[in-house]
């Protein structure tokens, strides 16, 4: 690719012989003399070679004349937009050089005698030495038709860490179709990784039709994090208003739906005093997983349990869910007495299952918990103040 492109190198100050804007050449215009009102213009462009550094805007300027239009390629095809000034004697591109590509530039110029003259550069960046990837909920193929409920996040987890954080945030850009007002917030995953999540000051309004643009390529992520070699984005709208309301106390959970009352469910919680009790505060539907193996080691409670779960609704990473469980049917309305999890008959799960959707808000109060549910433990940035929220943004 870069010899491909390193025939297109040539002086930066040269003008082509022809009027056309089309043609170009390495060399001064020798035939015609030039005059007061019409000396060639010098045409310098930034990068340059071979190699050279990603990460940086490509910048044009004119001296003697002015630019009228710019265009830089890459070998793939695909432009990097950017915008004449005014003057006519700048242009810097939108985005900035990505890693390992090979970049054509034309610039068409006008002197001040009115000649027009086109000008060929062309320059490669450096390879990635390191490539820093990101998991992105709402996931990757989420189309506009996808609904969620109105406390759904918009989060990215990276491969690597982020030093560089304003500057990775100012590439995320948020378009909500109601002006829906919301910050980023930097955060640790519960896998140890770095993250970053965008809220609503308050829960979504239904209806609200949400994209993301998180628009990476190029960026550095800093020490020890690489780069980013791609974009990434993703659309979704807003369902109903609709919120799980548990009460550990009363061992019961209440579905909302538009400020209304649907079905009450007797449940059964943690068992208190100990590391099987539930978390309180706001946890988020991450997804509805169906029938899936529940085994107590993985959440670190020895050999308690190894079963087969119908109607899993997963609430945490740490794995607090709201399921089905017959096995402790004589405890549903009465008794906290499960492993963490919130637990009700087959028929009521089932039914529960079928009403819910990733993102719907589960507000869980109870006075003998683990405690609050932790902004990377699942979606638990809810449990954070605005204010308290608006802080953990890199650009505040």
């Amino acid at each position: 690719m870069a010899s491909a492109m390193a025939a297109l190198l040539a002086p930066l100050a040269a003008c082509s012989s022809s009027a056309s804007p089309g043609a170009s050449s390495s060399a001064p215009d020798t035939k015609v003399t030039p005059g007061a009102d019409d000396r060639p213009v010098t045409v310098t462009v930034t990068p340059t070679g071979e190699r050279v550094p990603a990460g940086e805007s490509v910048k044009v300027t004119a001296a003697g004349g002015r630019l009228t239009s710019v265009t830089v390629i890459d070998a793939e095809g695909d432009r990097l937009v950017g915008k004449v000034a005014a003057d006519g004697r700048s242009w810097v591109s939108d985005r900035k050089a990505v890693p390992g590509a090979a970049y054509a530039v034309t610039a068409a110029t006008r002197t001040e005698g009115g000649t027009a003259k086109s000008t060929k550069a062309a320059f490669t960046t450096a390879p990635a030495d390191k490539v820093n990837k990101v998991d992105w909920r709402p996931g990757a193929g989420t189309t506009g038709d996808t609904t969620v409920g109105i406390a759904q996040p918009i989060s990215l987890v990276f491969d690597h860490p982020v030093r560089n954080r304003a500057e990775v945030e100012k590439q995320l850009r948020i378009t909500t179709s109601n002006d829906t007002e919301g910050s980023w917030g930097w955060i640790r995953d519960w896998s140890g990784r770095d993250r970053v999540d965008w809220r609503p000051r308050t829960y979504f309004k239904p209806g609200t039709k949400v994209t993301l643009n998180a628009e990476l390529n190029g960026t550095d992520s800093g020490a020890d994090g690489g780069w980013f070699v791609r974009d990434y984005t993703t659309t979704f709208t807003v369902g109903a208003q609709q919120i799980v309301k548990v009460d550990l106390d009363r061992h019961q959970l209440t579905l909302v739906r538009d400020g209304e009352t649907v079905r009450r469910i007797p449940v059964s919680g943690g068992t208190p005093g100990g590391d099987k009790r539930s978390w309180r505060g706001t946890a988020v539907l991450m997804a509805k997983e169906g029938t899936i193996n529940m085994n107590s080691e993985t959440v670190g409670l020895g050999d308690a349990y190894d079963k087969m779960v119908d109607s899993s609704m997963r609430l945490t990473w740490s794995g607090m869910y709201a399921h089905a469980a017959p096995w402790n049917a004589r405890y549903f309305g009465n008794t906290n007495h499960s492993s963490g999890c919130i637990g009700m008959s087959d028929a009521n799960a089932a039914w529960f299952y079928g009403q819910v959707r990733p993102g719907d808000p589960f507000e869980i109060t109870g006075k003998d918990t683990k405690g609050v549910v932790a902004p990377g433990n699942g979606f638990g940035a809810w449990n954070l103040s605005w204010t308290e929220w608006q802080r953990k943004s890199a650009l505040r």
